[in-house]
């Protein structure tokens, strides 16, 4: 299996890993029976709690660019050096912006996003 295939599962995991991360902060700041409920005027969350759902929304919308765009460069044939060095960007950088985000450091969170977008920019150059 191609590099990139591998860091797109990987950041498959990564992404539950945060969904899991984010349900036990909601869990712990307002408990499991309202989590439980329907989330009628469900709360906001706070702290490392709000941040790591944050994150894990993040890591969403950013895993749907990532994915289709391994996925076409896999389909076309175009997978190459440089589609592997901004999967590799992309995925790391989504590691560090996830535990950065979820510690609350704000400026390096977003340098961390800033070089996922390069990677995902590095393969988009590849595919078009």
């Amino acid at each position: 299996m191609p590099l990139e295939l591998k860091l797109l599962v990987w950041s498959v995991a990564l992404t539950f890993i945060l969904v899991v991360i984010a349900v036990s902060g909601a869990t712990h700041e307002i408990g499991l029976g309202t989590l439980a409920g329907n989330r009628q005027d469900f709360p906001e969350m706070k702290g490392w709690a709000g941040r790591a759902q944050r994150a894990h929304r993040n890591m969403l919308e950013s895993l749907v660019l990532f994915a289709s765009l391994i996925l076409v460069a896999q389909i076309t044939g175009k997978l190459n050096a440089m589609t592997a060095l901004g999967a590799q960007l992309f995925f790391w950088a989504r590691v560090a912006h996830a535990a950065i985000y979820i510690a609350g450091i704000k400026w390096l969170r977003t340098l961390a996003w800033a070089v996922s977008i390069a990677g995902l920019i590095l393969i988009f150059l590849q595919v078009v």
